[in-house]
């Protein structure tokens, strides 16, 4: 499609480029590790919800008991996660959102992804002919993307609201004018971001005060997100995309000195919540759903979920290289062919196809590892091949899951995509380096091209992955996403696994110790699986792995909600 304008140049642009498979991007964790706490449940009957931040699943709680619906809580969690973890999303970041609608039985998902720029092009990150150092790239305008967080609470608001849109905005605003007590997390945080987070200086002011890191404990009040939050209770978000605000944040990106972005009002203006078909599929005898591209979250689960049904799964070294297996082959599937399908002929759900699951499921070895690991093409699929781009991405996000006293449900993932994002404040919440996510080298020794380069109003690819597990009758039975970057797909993967198949309780699986692969190599925190995995030739590498799950488990009328205990999530019921 859009791709059709750049075959004519892009042997041009080899001879001054070096190919994509010459190059790679080296980055960060997605956000530091903070240890490991205990495990936050709850239970319930009427109602749930389950964030990454104390903060925000109290005042969503609080909304849920005044009778609002699920929609409504998680828009009150999100706007408080902007001000108590504003590391990892907020107003200046986007987010995907899967809604079931019990009284309709119908599902349905929202796309709020962040837009690149209309002068952004294909060699966004390269500088010289190399691509450009990964935090160099995050840090400063040229990574920031139009937000569409602010677009999308207020679009999914009028679709699955029922509290007015004022009401929502009561605990966030007093919150950011008394103040909040600054956790153990953010000041660690803080401190690790500390030189990045001094080059601007609205951004110094209010997380290095005195040019010292915010300590633990202290009260910590932001007056300019406040006044942001009463003019967008107000006005809607209006301002955000087409007055004040927009002009702001485009004068700040636009004159940052030494890595200054391209964003314009126009892009803005042009920003556009879209509304997508969910990704669905079987798995044993449950029906997964979650979203589709441009996050590449669905489709990759769905796949290695398809070809581990045609292996008994156990719970040792033998189980978790299978697991390992399948999802090394629907990553290398989704590194070749997912990226926004605005603009990409991407084969989607024909990805999933039954016989084409079934042939990569014949690849997968029980006694000993892939040899060779590489994407496979549907039969029914005749597009293009592009490059299978090299990069992984790694951003900071966080997972609110809400089960309301209709039972509808909202799984919503929301990122500003790195720790702290561009590190760049406007109007008191933190700007998305969003951009990174599309891959910094565009085109192959062959002059193939990378289905996610970067071009203007495109959106990149994503592995966000909100999740609702329905049983063979339709009913709901479990929810769940996480942060971590491309890990989140293994992170949610292991809660299904993990419930359909093992039967572990909700509490137990969310404290497990992860293990994943996103190619030939598995990351495992399990040091009792190391010697068993190396016993069967697998390539291991022992690390902490820093997820962020929130889930919650529907059994009948019973609800049980569960945080991650690597982060200082809250699970709140009645």
């Amino acid at each position: 499609m859009i791709f059709l304008r750049f075959l004519q140049i892009s042997a041009l642009f080899a001879v001054f480029y070096p190919p994509a498979w010459a190059q790679d991007v080296q980055r960060p964790q997605p956000e530091i590790s903070s240890g490991f706490g205990e495990v936050s449940s709850a239970s319930g009957t009427d109602f749930m919800i389950v964030t990454a931040n104390p903060y925000a699943s109290r005042a969503g709680y609080e909304i849920l008991k005044k009778g609002g619906s699920a929609a409504d809580a998680a828009i009150t969690a999100q706007l408080t996660l902007g001000l108590t973890e504003p590391q990892s999303s907020g107003l200046g970041g986007g987010a995907f959102i899967l809604h079931y609608d019990a009284k309709e039985k119908q599902l349905t998902s929202y796309d709020g992804r962040e837009t690149a720029p209309n002068l952004a092009g294909p060699f966004l990150f390269q500088q010289e002919g190399k691509p450009m150092e990964f935090m160099s790239a995050v840090v400063g305008g040229r990574a920031v993307g139009v937000p569409g967080t602010p677009a999308l609470l207020k679009e999914f608001h009028q679709l699955h609201g029922s509290l007015t849109w004022m009401e929502l905005f009561n605990e966030p605003i007093k919150l950011a004018e008394e103040g909040f007590t600054v956790s153990p997390r953010l000041e660690k945080m803080v401190i690790e971001a500390k030189d990045r987070l001094s080059k601007f200086s609205q951004t110094a002011a209010y997380f290095l005060p005195g040019g010292q890191a915010l300590k633990a404990g202290t009260v910590l009040k932001n007056p300019a997100y406040a006044e942001t939050l009463k003019d967008y209770s107000f006005y809607g978000p209006v301002r955000f995309y087409r007055g004040q605000i927009a002009a702001d944040i485009v004068q700040t990106v636009q004159n940052i000195e030494d890595n200054p972005g391209l964003l314009s009002v126009h892009d803005f203006a042009a920003y556009e919540v879209k509304q997508r078909d969910p990704v669905c599929g079987p798995y044993r005898a449950y029906i997964v759903c979650s979203m589709g591209e441009p996050s590449s979250g669905a489709l990759t689960l769905l796949q290695t979920l398809g070809m581990l049904e045609h292996f008994k799964i156990t719970n040792d070294a033998k189980g978790w290289s299978l697991i390992a297996q399948a999802s090394a082959l629907a990553f290398a599937d989704r590194n070749l062919y997912m990226a926004d399908p605005d603009f990409v002929n991407s084969p989607g759900v024909k990805l999933l196809e039954p016989g084409y699951i079934k042939t990569r499921a014949g690849l997968i070895n029980p006694d000993k590892p892939l040899e060779v690991i590489e994407p496979g093409r549907p039969e029914s699929w005749d597009g293009p091949l592009y490059e299978q781009g090299p990069d992984i991405s790694k951003p900071g996000t966080s997972h609110i899951s809400v089960v309301d006293k209709d039972g509808n449900i909202v799984s919503v993932t929301t990122t500003i995509e790195g720790a702290f994002g561009s590190h760049v404040m406007a109007h008191g919440f933190l700007l998305n380096n969003q951009l990174t996510d599309f891959a910094f080298t565009p085109i192959d020794k062959d002059q193939k091209l990378v289905a996610n380069m970067a071009e203007g109003g495109k959106r990149p690819r994503s592995s966000m992955s909100p999740t609702i597990v329905f049983d063979a009758s339709g009913n709901p039975v479990f929810v769940v996403g996480s942060a971590g970057g491309s890990r989140i797909i293994g992170y949610v993967l292991e809660q299904i696994i993990a419930a359909l198949d093992w039967n572990i309780p909700i509490e137990e699986a969310i404290a497990m110790k992860h293990t994943l692969a996103r190619g030939a190599t598995i990351e495992t925190e399990n040091t009792a699986l190391e010697q068993g995995l190396k016993a069967l030739e697998n390539q291991v590498d022992v690390k902490t792995l820093n997820s962020g799950l929130t889930a919650i488990q529907i059994r009948g009328d019973s609800l049980i909600g569960a945080a991650d205990p690597r982060r200082e999530g809250l699970a709140l019921g009645q």
